[in-house]
C-alpha cells in the first residue's frame, strides 16, 4: 500500500500547488490551462481505447458495458448525486451572486469527474495495485503518482483545490484492488485489462469532450460500465468451469 499512499499523496500536494499558482494566473492563462486540460483528457481516452481495441477479444464488449452501465448510472442518477454532494449549495443571496456560484460549482464538478477518471481509470492505477499486491513492485504506481502530481497541478490551477477529493476515491479505488487481487488474480487476465482500458478510454475521452464543451456528457452516469467487463469475464470463467463451454 506504499505506492497508493505516495500516489495519494501527490495528488493532495499537486492540488494545493496548483491552487495556489491559480491566484497568480489571469483570466486568459486559467481558460488555456483549462483548454489544454480538456485536450490531454480527449488524447489520453484515444490512446488508451486504441491500444485496449488491439487485445480486445470481445469487439462488442464495450458497446455492451457502456449501454448497461449508462442505464443503471442513469436509474441511480450518480451524476445527479455527485453534482449535489459537490456543489452543496446554500440558499443564495443574490441573482448575480447565485450565478456565479452556480457556475463555479458546475466546473469543479466537471474537474472532479475529469480528475476521477484521469486518476483511476489509467493502465498504472489498475495494474500498479495488482504488482504491489502480488510481486511487492511499487514502481507503477510511483510512476503513477509523479504523473498524477503533475496533472493534479494542471486540474487545480483550472478547477481549484477541490480537485484533492479526487485522492479519497483513488486511494479507496486502488485500496479495494490491492486488496482483492489475491482472491481476482486468477480473473486478472490481460484481456480483461485490455475491455476495461477500452471502456476507461471512453469515460477519459468523454470528459475531455465536456471540458472542451464539444459535448456535454454526463459522465459520472457511465461510470457502472468500468464494473461490466470484470462481471462478464467472472460469467464465462464460472461457465467454462461448469463444463458448459469449452
Amino acid at each position: 500500500m506504499i505506492g497508493t499512499i505516495a500516489n495519494t499523496l501527490a495528488i493532495i500536494v499537486g492540488s494545493a500547488v496548483g491552487s495556489v499558482a491559480k491566484r497568480g494566473l489571469g483570466e486568459r492563462y486559467q481558460d488555456v490551462l483549462f483548454l489544454a486540460m480538456g485536450l490531454a483528457a480527449v488524447g489520453i481516452g484515444i490512446n488508451a481505447i486504441v491500444t485496449g481495441m488491439a487485445d480486445s477479444i470481445y469487439p462488442v464488449l464495450f458497446i455492451a458495458s457502456l449501454a448497461i452501465g449508462g442505464v443503471i448510472g442513469t436509474g441511480l442518477d450518480i451524476a445527479g448525486r455527485f453534482d449535489r454532494f459537490v456543489s452543496k449549495r446554500s440558499k443564495s443571496k443574490g441573482e448575480d451572486e447565485d450565478e456565479s456560484k452556480v457556475k463555479s460549482e458546475n466546473n469543479l464538478s466537471q474537474g472532479l469527474s475529469t480528475a476521477i477518471m484521469l486518476f483511476c481509470f489509467g493502465a498504472l492505477s489498475i495494474l500498479g495495485p495488482i504488482n504491489s499486491a502480488l510481486n511487492g513492485d511499487e514502481t507503477y504506481l510511483f510512476t503513477n503518482a509523479m504523473l498524477d502530481l503533475v496533472t493534479s497541478m494542471v486540474l487545480a490551477s483550472s478547477f481549484g483545490f477541490g480537485i484533492a477529493f479526487a485522492a479519497a476515491v483513488l486511494f479507496c479505488w486502488q485500496g479495494s484492488i490491492f486488496l482483492l487481487a489475491n482472491q481476482l488474480a486468477p480473473l486478472l487476465t490481460t484481456e480483461l485489462m485490455s475491455e476495461i482500458t477500452i471502456v476507461g478510454g471512453f469515460l477519459v475521452l468523454a470528459s475531455g469532450l465536456g471540458i472542451l464543451k464539444v459535448k456535454e456528457i454526463p459522465v459520472m452516469n457511465l461510470l457502472p460500465s468500468i464494473f461490466v467487463p470484470p462481471l462478464w469475464f467472472a460469467i464465462v470463467a464460472l461457465v467454462q468451469t461448469a463444463g458448459v463451454i469449452a
